[in-house]
């Protein structure tokens, strides 16, 4: 019997926001909304949809024949060729992944995918690197990981576009080497991209390429070489458009991977999301992936990208940050129903372990932050490095005190070379990949390594160099983000209709498909608040009164009360408890 809240999400910050945020409506589109409900939607989801720059009931069919080709994407046709010979000819395979769920959902869609289309999988095989040991990327210390497993084809997935040493010792050792990443390029001092000299890359962010899908995943490229090298290979006569593999059944990893990285969800990665869902929701699934909706006590039957995102994705990330990420590779490859139990009873372990290891790194960040602000001052970037630190988790506890404080936040550890690692998370207006750029123009030689996106990003510094990283991103931070930026501000999709106000209502939103940039619905509603409690020590639980009625309600993190009369922006969810469905009210700002 389940006893546990559904909806709650994983690991809430310790704190609330510091300060009100301000709750923006989002901006109301009503022809479009008009014309999404006259093609058959329900008013409310028109609604919402149009708010998030639906214009056309087509822009929502999910259907695959509707994917954006394989042949846009620069470098896929030339992979896709080079994959081909290597599977006739019998080249020995070897995928070098990165230690996230994007990297390992990607190498795993790499294997299966190779061997659907004719590879021998004796000859496929994979290397990871170890965080703390190999550091991030296609070193040539992995390169020769790859020499050993007798490899005579390196390919990257969700890694490598800024590997030069790396990609540059493989082929000196004769290796070819083909680059799947997504991630953006190293920039000259003239502002150029400076690529690798790999034999093809595929990246729909390199320059040139027109691919119209930027917001891709490294697993999501993978697919896509998968989907050409299927072309070539049928044009090669191996087989025709009847008989062909049918690569859809490697969805539910793509759709997990993709979620799991927070990328954008636009329109085609919806349509790669959604296509992995249905599978999931019909029961068809890799093994492990089902044995890590079990773990998580997850329903697969009512599988939501948010279980990606807050369940299987961190019990995978969590093998890369404290262990080693060869283990969630391997509960994504294998077969065995058994096996792939055991693997995500380990995951689940480990997930549990890096929660208290987060826990009390997010703690002493938090005392570190008064030294920071000894008037309350929040300044408009935020450095923390400590020695006690763990590497593994400087990505987490940045976005949370991100979150919290509504800062780009770069949060370092010191890894075993002795060098300080550190990872960002950054707010919308500030491209925290492209501070860091100007970082590396200011202060030469102070960034080792450096690399990431707008909203996430990474580097290496040396022993002695974190003060000087601290005061540079401050002065560039402090020139780049206007007030009106570092103001918090939520977008809400304004008040829910009483009659909208419904269990129906909640399953309705919880089979859509929301992410990154296509983010859930959040309601917002004056409400009395009636009763509240703390439960479970850390959680605001609360009976409000709305449209004349009493609602249930949860604050997951907060500890604070709330005035008899407040503005609540909140999610509707059901909540399972002793096998009933129950409507809820989660919380997540009052203004």
């Amino acid at each position: 019997m389940n006893t546990t809240p559904t909806t709650r999400p994983p690991e809430p910050a310790a704190l609330p926001p510091d300060g009100q945020p301000v709750l923006t409506p989002r901006e109301a589109w009503p022809r479009a909304a008009w014309q999404l409900e006259q093609a058959g939607l329900p008013p409310l989801l028109a609604r919402l949809f149009a708010a998030r720059g639906i214009r056309q009931a087509q822009e929502l069919d999910d259907g695959l024949q509707h994917l954006l080709p394989p042949g846009a994407l620069t470098g896929a046709t030339a992979a896709a060729r080079l994959l081909a010979d290597a599977i006739e000819q019998g080249t020995p395979v070897c995928v070098v992944a990165d230690y996230d769920c994007d990297g390992a959902t990607a190498c795993a869609v790499a294997l299966r995918g190779l061997a659907l289309l004719g590879a021998d999988p004796a000859r496929l095989h994979h290397v990871v690197p170890d965080r703390q040991v190999h550091g991030y990327g296609l070193t040539p210390t992995i390169v020769d990981l790859v020499r050993a497993q007798g490899a005579r084809l390196l390919v990257t997935v969700d890694n490598g576009i800024a590997s030069h040493a790396g990609v540059a010792h493989a082929q000196a050792c004769g290796l070819q080497v083909l680059i799947t990443d997504h991630h953006l390029p190293a920039v000259q001092a003239d502002g150029q991209a400076h690529l690798p000299p790999a034999d093809v890359i595929v990246n729909p962010n390199q320059p040139g390429c027109g691919f119209p899908s930027k917001a891709l995943a490294g697993v999501g490229v993978m697919f896509y070489v998968l989907l050409a090298l299927r072309a070539e290979r049928r044009q090669r006569g191996a087989y025709d458009q009847v008989a062909q593999p049918r690569l859809d059944s490697l969805l539910d990893l793509v759709a997990l991977g993709t979620v799991a990285d927070v990328v954008r969800l636009d329109e085609n990665n919806r349509r790669l999301v959604a296509q992995g869902l249905r599978r999931i929701r019909e029961g068809r699934m890799q093994p492990g992936v089902r044995a890590l909706f079990h773990a998580a006590g997850r329903d697969p039957a009512r599988a939501s990208a948010q279980d990606f995102g807050f369940s299987l994705g961190p019990r995978i990330n969590a093998a890369g940050r404290l262990a080693d990420m060869g283990l969630g590779i391997a509960c994504l490859l294998t077969d065995d129903p058994g096996q792939a139990q055991d693997l995500a009873r380990q995951l689940d372990a480990i997930n549990r372990e890096r929660r208290e290891v987060e826990a009390g790194m997010r703690e002493h960040a938090e005392n570190l932050l008064d030294d920071l602000m000894p008037r309350g001052d929040i300044p408009a970037a935020l450095v923390l490095y400590d020695e006690d630190f763990h590497e593994g988790v400087v990505g987490i506890v940045a976005g949370r005190l991100k979150d919290r404080l509504h800062r780009p936040t770069f949060v370092f550890a010191k890894g075993q070379d002795g060098l300080l690692k550190g990872s960002g998370r950054s707010i919308a207006g500030f491209h925290l990949r492209d501070a860091l750029d100007l970082v590396a123009k200011r202060q030469p030689g102070l960034l080792l390594r450096f690399g990431g996106h707008a909203m996430a990003a990474g580097c290496t510094l040396p022993a002695d160099g974190v003060e000087r990283f601290r005061d540079t991103l401050l002065d560039v931070a402090q020139a780049l983000l206007a007030p009106a930026t570092l103001a918090r501000r939520v977008l809400t999709d304004g008040p829910l209709a009483p009659e909208e106000f419904s269990l129906e209502t909640a399953r309705l939103l919880e089979a859509q498909v929301w992410g990154q940039g296509f983010e859930a619905p959040l309601f917002c509603d004056e409400v009395d608040v009636l009763q509240q409690r703390l439960v479970g020590g850390k959680h605001l639980k609360l009976k409000v009164g709305l449209h004349g009625q009493a609602r249930e309600g949860i604050w997951f993190g907060r500890t604070e009360p709330l005035p008899p009369r407040t503005r609540l922006a909140y999610r509707l969810a059901q909540d399972e408890f002793q096998g009933q469905a129950r409507l809820q009210m989660v919380v997540e700002a009052a203004g």
